[in-house]
């Protein structure tokens, strides 16, 4: 409590703020959703460099688009990646320890013949030699005779109600291995595993492991996503070098997306080597969804030095670099600038595998496919920025992918800004605080260059008033917020006008 004034003199009281700060949130955190050769399955897993892909989830590996594209995407600027690796069929490897109390079976951590190369290890060289619980575990694995990485662990126990418990121990800290069924009683031998069991990488993955309606309640495939934080951007690579992904699980990731306000990077269909391939009429052919606000196609492949096979030149689905270059457009400018142009260069692209004209860009780009192009002065850059109902015969409010992405970013600020909200009395008090505090917010943006307009009233408006609710609203405990704004939309078509004067030019 402040004191209460007994004396003449200078009192100071700390009165709290009528104005909350609404703090924006991520823009261009990136999803991936494929085959990897180990790690967690039906995961989310947070990974912020190349180098922790290749650590949790076995780095490139020939039966996975996904590892080459995720690193497509931090070549080109991403630093935020989330990746979910689904499987089908695969089995992890199981090691059989036996003892005098009965076996211990140890199995891999996750499904994969990665654990093929473990060699493991048991010891009675403990500080209770005597303890026939105790004992030691060292884990190695070694590939072409090499040890790559080694978990050792002392003092572990097969008791069950112990911290050393290997149990225990093996799930909190080991990334290699965890017990199979029960324990037994006792010990097991020192050596190595009486026997083994191969791990299996399984088949090809499709819509059956990422979109099937079936995953959801158990939350796997798409649905694990529900277990990150929040994500923008989402790519499926394509099944494998061979299969691409099909129209109903991009239709399902788009409809999970916009659920999710989050961006869909489509890529072309192999079968896409010409623009005549895109389009038939007004719309898109081949293995593409209807059309959606929340996705965005881009013509054509790249081909890209493969590391797996010598450097050789090789053709990817483009959506690692497309997601990498929003990111970099992002950090260097905003998410209202669109991640096309002369600053929209693709890093580490050896040739497109198709040369676009300027009549074909003109036609594609009226149809809501973004193009690739080949500059001599720029290089490979993204020559489009419009979702897929971009399209000039469709005439949407939503045609630009900056445009888009900013109303998404707006929302999901707003969303998650505005929690402390819920339960306040819904009166004059605190739609003033309301109007406050997303004023703020948009003022922010406005001075930023997000919006359209010199003055603010120009550029945005918020209310939050007797005019947004009815008394029914009131009633019901229903609060109405409006938030319009002008976008700044890109500039694709820039007209010089060219008079020719008589007389000196001054």
């Amino acid at each position: 409590m402040p004191p209460t004034p007994t004396y003449p003199g200078v009192y100071i009281r700390e009165v709290p703020g009528s104005v909350r700060s609404i703090e924006g949130v991520p823009t261009s955190i990136t999803a991936f959703i494929g085959r990897a050769q180990r790690g967690p399955v039906d995961k989310p897993v947070r990974l912020q460099s190349p180098e922790e892909y290749d650590q949790q989830f076995g780095g490139l590996w020939a039966d996975s688009t996904m590892s080459h594209l995720v690193g497509h995407f931090f070549q080109n600027g991403g630093a935020d990646a989330i990746i979910v690796r689904v499987q089908n069929g695969g089995a992890a490897a199981t090691f059989t320890l036996s003892g005098e109390a009965g076996p211990l079976i140890l199995e891999a951590a996750n499904p994969g013949s990665w654990a093929d190369n473990l060699e493991i290890q048991i010891d009675h060289q403990t500080e209770s030699p005597g303890d026939d619980a105790s004992f030691n575990l060292a884990i190695r694995e070694v590939v072409d005779g090499e040890t790559i990485r080694e978990e050792v662990f002392h003092e572990l126990s097969t008791r069950p109600g112990e911290d050393r418990c290997i149990e225990r121990r093996l799930e909190k800290q080991s990334d290699f291995l965890r017990v199979q069924g029960e324990m037994p009683a006792g010990r097991p031998d020192p050596g190595p595993p009486t026997s083994r069991t191969n791990g299996s990488d399984g088949e090809a993955i499709g819509f059956a492991q990422i979109a099937d309606a079936s995953l959801k309640p158990t939350g796997r495939g798409l649905w694990a996503l529900d277990d990150a934080e929040i994500f923008n951007l989402l790519c499926i690579p394509p099944f494998s070098a061979e299969i691409d992904v099909d129209a109903e699980t991009w239709t399902a990731a788009q409809e999970y997306c916009y659920e999710k306000r989050a961006m869909l990077i489509i890529d072309p269909p192999s079968t896409w080597q010409s623009p005549s391939d895109a389009v038939a009429g007004d719309d898109l052919t081949g293995a593409v969804p209807a059309r959606h606000r929340n996705a965005a196609v881009y013509f054509p492949r790249v081909r890209m030095a493969s590391p797996l096979k010598d450097d050789q030149i090789e053709t990817f689905a483009p959506c690692g670099l497309i997601a990498g270059t929003y990111a970099r457009t992002d950090t260097q400018r905003g998410v209202w600038k669109a991640p096309a142009g002369v600053q929209s260069q693709l890093v580490g692209v050896d040739e497109l595998a198709y040369t676009v004209t300027d009549p074909e860009n003109d036609k594609l780009n009226g149809l809501g496919v973004n193009c690739l192009r080949s500059f001599p002065d720029i290089g490979d850059a993204i020559w489009g920025s419009r979702t897929t109902v971009g399209a000039e015969h469709l005439a949407s409010e939503w045609q630009y992918v900056p445009v888009r992405r900013l109303a998404l970013y707006i929302e999901e600020s707003l969303c998650r800004g505005l929690e402390w909200v819920v339960f306040e009395p819904n009166d004059e008090p605190l739609w003033i605080k309301i109007r406050l505090t997303v004023g703020a917010f948009m003022s922010d943006l406005f001075r930023e260059g997000a919006f359209q307009g010199s003055k603010a009233s120009e550029a945005y408006v918020v209310k939050c008033d007797q005019e947004t609710m009815t008394q029914d609203d009131i009633n019901n405990g229903i609060v109405n917020i409006q938030v319009g704004f002008a976008p700044v939309r890109p500039a694709e078509f820039v007209v010089i006008k060219i008079r020719q004067m008589a007389g000196q030019m001054r």
